[in-house]
C-alpha cells in the first residue's frame, strides 16, 4: 500500500525537478530521469497505488480494469480530473499527443480517473456525454467517492501520477502545463523498463463509447443566439465543430466549418473550427468563442468568408493583454458579447469576451473608444477588463481586484439602472455583475460570501446568497420584462432572476436530467443546457439543450416548450419570395386512394405565425418501416399555394417510434383569411416475417384561419392516425 500517498514521493521528486532546472541539453535531462528511475527501481518498497474497486463503473473499455492484474506490464498515466473544471480540459490536448506517440502496444495506457467536483457529475451518463464531448478516447472511471483520489492523497485537479509496470508510483504533475515533463518522464520510463524486459506489449480492450451513438444533427450544441430580426438563429454545435445559421423554424441557411476539428480561415466549406461556444450577431457578421483553438473568430456572411480577430491559436498566460487582437494570445474563450464604449460614437464598438481559461472577462476594440478606468484604446486592441486572473469568487470596486472562477457565460443590460454585464461564473455557482460605468464587480446571487469557496453549490430557489445554482454556464437578459435567464446547467434547470430584488427561481426543468418537452415549463426536461437566449420582443426563448443535441424553443408568454427540428437546405427546396415551382409540387408522391383524409379543427393563426404539427403514427401489429423504400410526409396547399413559399414541402419518416416534428411557418403576409394545409403521409412497411411490403397513407387538413392579431408566436398540433391490417 502506498504509505502517505503521493506525499511518498514528494523528497525524491522534488530534488529530481531542482537538477532539471540546471540542466542545459536534452541529454543532461534525460540522464537525471534514468537515474532517478534507478534510484526509484531499487527501493526496498514500491510506492504502490491500491486497487481499483470491482464495482466501479468504467468508460471506453470492454469491462472493468484491473491496475494490478491488466494493466501489469504497462506504464500508466492516471489523470485525476472532474469534467467541469477547464484546467482538466486545458491538460486533454497533452494527453491526446501522448497517446499519439505511445500506444498500448508501446506499453503505454492513459486512464482517467473522474472525481467529481459537483454531484451531477457523479452521474454515469453525465460523464459519458463528457468523454463524447471532449473526444476521450482512453478508459475512463467513475471514482464518484474519491477513493483512489482519498488513498494518494490528491488535493486538487488536474493531477497526473505515472506508473511503471508494477503499480509502482514514479511519478506526479499537479496543474496544467507540464507538457514537456510528461512526454520527457513517460519516455524515459518506458525505455528503462524496455531495457529490463518488464514492458508488455498486449492490448488492452478499448470500446469507445462514442462508437455506439447514432448520427444527430447537433452534437452538444453550447451556445444558440438570435438576431436582431428575430428571423434567424446562430446556433454553436459545438460537438461537430462548425457554426449553423437557420431559419427560426430550423430550416439551415449557412454551415460553417465542421465536422471535424481544425484552425483554419477561409470561405465557409474550408474553414475549421474547435469546440466553438459563443457566438453574437450583429447584421451580417458573427462573432464566435472558438475554444479550444483560443481564438476569437469573425465570419462575414455576405462574403462567406471566416477569419481571425483575436489570438494565435495556443493557450496564452498572460493576464494582461494589450497587442493587437491578431497578435494577442488568450485562453479558453467560451462566451462573446457586442458593448459599446463610453466614447464610441457608435453601438456595438466592443466585443466582451468570458476568458474561462484565465477567470476573467477581456474587452476586443471592434473601434477605437475608451473603456471605463481606462485611457483611449485603438481599434483592433485586445486586453483584460476585469479580474485578478486568480480562481476566485471575489468581488471588488477595482475591476483588477476581483476574481472570477470560469466565467462561462455573458449577457448585456445597457439600459439604466443596469447598465452592466451579467456573468455566469460556473466554477463559484453564481451569477455576477460588471457595472459598465466605472467595472465595478458585484454579486447577485449564488455562491456565499468567503471568496475562496468554490463549494457552495446547491438547487435552492431564493435571494441573493441564499440562491443556490450548480456550474451555470449562460445568461440572457430580457429588456421587455427586465429580467435575467440562467441556464443552471447542471441542476438541468432554467431559472429566472430579478435583478432588481436579487430573488432566484425555478422557471423549467425537473431538476434531474432528462429530455421531455412536457405539458408546462417545471414538468420539462434539460440535460445540462449551456446557453440561451431571449429573441428581441420577448416572446420566445430559444435553449442549447447540450446533452440532448437539442436546441428547445419556450414561448414565455403562452408556456409553451417546444424542440427546434433542424432541416437540411436541400429538404427545402422552396426559395424565399418566389412562386411555389409547379414542378416540385409535381413530384411529391401520391397517396393510394384508400387514404383516409383526417379533418382537423380549424386553427386561428397570424401572418409569420409558426406551427409545429407533431405526426404520430403507429403501423399495425407485427410490422416495421422498409428501411429501401423512401417514406415521408408532404405538405400541399391545393387553392392557396401562396402558403408554400419559403417553406418545406418534404421530408423523411424515418422511424414511427417516435413522433415526426413538422415546421411550418405563415408567410409574413398573406392573400387570403381563409386557407387550407394538407399535411399527408406516406410509408412503407413490410409485415415481420413476410416478404411481401405495403404501401399505406393518410392526409390531414388543417383550415386556417388567419387574423391580424397576434396568436402567439408557436401553436402545435397533433397528427395522430393508428394503421390497421386491410
Amino acid at each position: 500500500m502506498a504509505a502517505g500517498g503521493l506525499a511518498g514521493l514528494l523528497p525524491a521528486q522534488t530534488q529530481l525537478e531542482y537538477a532539471l532546472l540546471d540542466a542545459d541539453t536534452a541529454q543532461e535531462k534525460e540522464n537525471l530521469v534514468y537515474q532517478y528511475l534507478k534510484k526509484m527501481d531499487s527501493r526496498e518498497r514500491d510506492l504502490t497505488v491500491p486497487e481499483l474497486g470491482g464495482d466501479l463503473q468504467w468508460l471506453n473499455t470492454e469491462g472493468p480494469i484491473s491496475l494490478h492484474k491488466d494493466l501489469c506490464g504497462k506504464v500508466v498515466v492516471l489523470d485525476f480530473f472532474t469534467y467541469c473544471c477547464i484546467n482538466c480540459l486545458h491538460l486533454l490536448p497533452d494527453l491526446h499527443a501522448l497517446e499519439h506517440q505511445y500506444s498500448d502496444k508501446d506499453g503505454l495506457v492513459i486512464v482517467g480517473v473522474h472525481s467529481a467536483k459537483f454531484p451531477n457529475e457523479k452521474v454515469l451518463d453525465n460523464i459519458k456525454s463528457a468523454v463524447l464531448r471532449y473526444n476521450i478516447v482512453h478508459p475512463v472511471v467513475n471514482d464518484a467517492d474519491a477513493t483512489l483520489w482519498h488513498e494518494l492523497e490528491v488535493s486538487c485537479w488536474p493531477t497526473l501520477v505515472i506508473l511503471g509496470p508494477r503499480g509502482n508510483m514514479l511519478f506526479s504533475l499537479v496543474g496544467e502545463g507540464h507538457r514537456e515533463k510528461l512526454f520527457l518522464f513517460t519516455s524515459i520510463t518506458l525505455k528503462f523498463y524496455k531495457e529490463r524486459g518488464q514492458i508488455k506489449d498486449n492490448n488492452i480492450g478499448i470500446k469507445l463509447y462514442r462508437d455506439s451513438l447514432p448520427p444527430s444533427p447537433l452534437l452538444f450544441p453550447g451556445k444558440v443566439t438570435v438576431d436582431d430580426s428575430g428571423e434567424r438563429l446562430v446556433i454553436a454545435d459545438t460537438g461537430h465543430h462548425r457554426i449553423l445559421v437557420t431559419r427560426k423554424n430550423g430550416q439551415i441557411l449557412h454551415t460553417i466549418g465542421g465536422p471535424n476539428s481544425g484552425r483554419r480561415d477561409g470561405g465557409f466549406s474550408e474553414a475549421a473550427f474547435n469546440s466553438p461556444q459563443g457566438i453574437a450577431i450583429k447584421n451580417n457578421v458573427i462573432y464566435v468563442a472558438d475554444t479550444e483553438n483560443h481564438l476569437i473568430r469573425k465570419i462575414d456572411l455576405e462574403l462567406q468568408v471566416v477569419t481571425t480577430a483575436a489570438g494565435i491559436g495556443v493557450q496564452g498566460v498572460d493576464k494582461e493583454g494589450g497587442a493587437k487582437g491578431e497578435e494577442q494570445p488568450i485562453s479558453s474563450p467560451w462566451d462573446v458579447v457586442f458593448g459599446s464604449s463610453i466614447s464610441g460614437t457608435q453601438e456595438d464598438d466592443v466585443l466582451w469576451i468570458a476568458m474561462a481559461g484565465i477567470h476573467q472577462i477581456w474587452a476586443l476594440m471592434l473601434e477605437g473608444g475608451k473603456l471605463p478606468k481606462r485611457s483611449d484604446l485603438k481599434k483592433g486592441v485586445c486586453l483584460r477588463f476585469a479580474g485578478s486572473g486568480n480562481e476566485e469568487n471575489r468581488n471588488n470596486a477595482y475591476p483588477h481586484k476581483a476574481g472570477f472562477a470560469q466565467p462561462s457565460g455573458l449577457s448585456l443590460a445597457p439600459e439604466e439602472p443596469w447598465h452592466c454585464l451579467f456573468v455566469a461564473d460556473s466554477e463559484s455557482s453564481t451569477v455576477r455583475t460588471v457595472s459598465l460605468k466605472d467595472g465595478a464587480v458585484k454579486h447577485l446571487v449564488g455562491g456565499e460570501r468567503d471568496p475562496l469557496n468554490l463549494f457552495a453549490f446547491g438547487d435552492v430557489d431564493g435571494a441573493g446568497i441564499n440562491a443556490k445554482l450548480q456550474h451555470p454556464l449562460g445568461v440572457t437578459w430580457d429588456k421587455k420584462r427586465k429580467l435575467l435567464y440562467v441556464a443552471d446547467s447542471y441542476n438541468h434547470k432554467i431559472k429566472v432572476v430579478d435583478p432588481k430584488m436579487k430573488n432566484c427561481a425555478t422557471l423549467a426543468g425537473t431538476g434531474e436530467a432528462g429530455n421531455v418537452v412536457g405539458s408546462s415549463f417545471t414538468q420539462s426536461a434539460f440535460n445540462e443546457p449551456g446557453g440561451l437566449c431571449v429573441e428581441e420582443n420577448g416572446r420566445l426563448m430559444y435553449v442549447a439543450d447540450t446533452n440532448n443535441h437539442q436546441i428547445k424553443v419556450l414561448d414565455l408568454e403562452t408556456k409553451i416548450l417546444s424542440m427546434l427540428p433542424i432541416l437540411k437546405p436541400e429538404a427545402c427546396d422552396v426559395p424565399d419570395n418566389l412562386p411555389v415551382q409547379k414542378d416540385k409540387i409535381a413530384n411529391l408522391p401520391r397517396l393510394p386512394k384508400s387514404a383516409p383524409n383526417v379533418q382537423l379543427p380549424s386553427l386561428t393563426v397570424a401572418p409569420g405565425q409558426i406551427i409545429q404539427f407533431l405526426l404520430k403514427l403507429t403501423l399495425p401489429p407485427d410490422s416495421k418501416l422498409n428501411e429501401e423504400a423512401p417514406s415521408a410526409w408532404f405538405i400541399t396547399a391545393e387553392d392557396n399555394t401562396w402558403l408554400l413559399q419559403g417553406q418545406c414541402l418534404t421530408g423523411e419518416i424515418k422511424d414511427v417510434s417516435c413522433q415526426t416534428v413538422i415546421p411550418f411557418q405563415l408567410p409574413g403576409s398573406c392573400v387570403s383569411a381563409e386557407a387550407t394545409l394538407a399535411i399527408k403521409a406516406c410509408l412503407y412497411y413490410c409485415s415481420k416475417g413476410s416478404s411481401v411490403c405495403m404501401m399505406a397513407g393518410v392526409s390531414f387538413s388543417q383550415p386556417l384561419q388567419v387574423t391580424g392579431t397576434d396568436q402567439g408566436s408557436s401553436a402545435q398540433v397533433e397528427l395522430i392516425h393508428t394503421f390497421v391490417t386491410n
